[in-house]
């Protein structure tokens, strides 16, 4: 009989593990949704604080809805910076990421975490009463043929 013959897919606690494992994976993915801008080879189209220094005017602070519509720093976290370049002296807006945010996404990511622990340690209290039954009625059973 070749191997796996007999079987028809996953017992039910693994396939359950192979789900929550799934889910997991799809929201971390979902958790931070910043996407890496392109790079060009040529200078002329990069934003003036790729190509030279620059000097921090206005610390990073939230879009307004203005801003988020009009100016597309803000697409990719939603906070920007007033930056002035060196050698240009343009001002402009950098994306950034505020402490506020990362402290969100942190705590998101401990409740998740933490979440995912008790449902695991659930599963295992459930596995472990699973296995108790079977090894009382093992022996009940051994106990009654004697």
């Amino acid at each position: 009989m070749p191997a796996g013959a007999g079987r028809r897919g996953l017992p039910p606690g693994r396939r359950l593990c192979w789900l929550l494992c799934a889910f997991t994976l799809k929201l971390c993915q979902a958790e931070a949704p910043v996407r890496e801008e392109k790079l060009s080879v040529s200078t002329s189209g990069l934003p003036c604080w790729m190509a030279e220094e620059f000097v921090v005017a206005e610390e990073c602070t939230p879009c307004s809805t203005f801003q988020a519509k009009t100016t597309p720093e803000c697409g990719s976290t939603g906070y920007v910076e007033k930056i002035t370049c060196s050698l240009s002296k343009r001002n402009g807006f950098k994306s950034c990421r505020s402490a506020l945010m990362e402290q969100h996404l942190f705590w998101k990511f401990e409740g998740t975490v933490i979440g995912v622990a008790l449902v695991f340690a659930c599963l295992v209290i459930i596995r472990q009463r699973q296995l108790d039954r079977r090894a009382l009625e093992k022996v009940r059973k051994q106990i009654e043929s004697i």
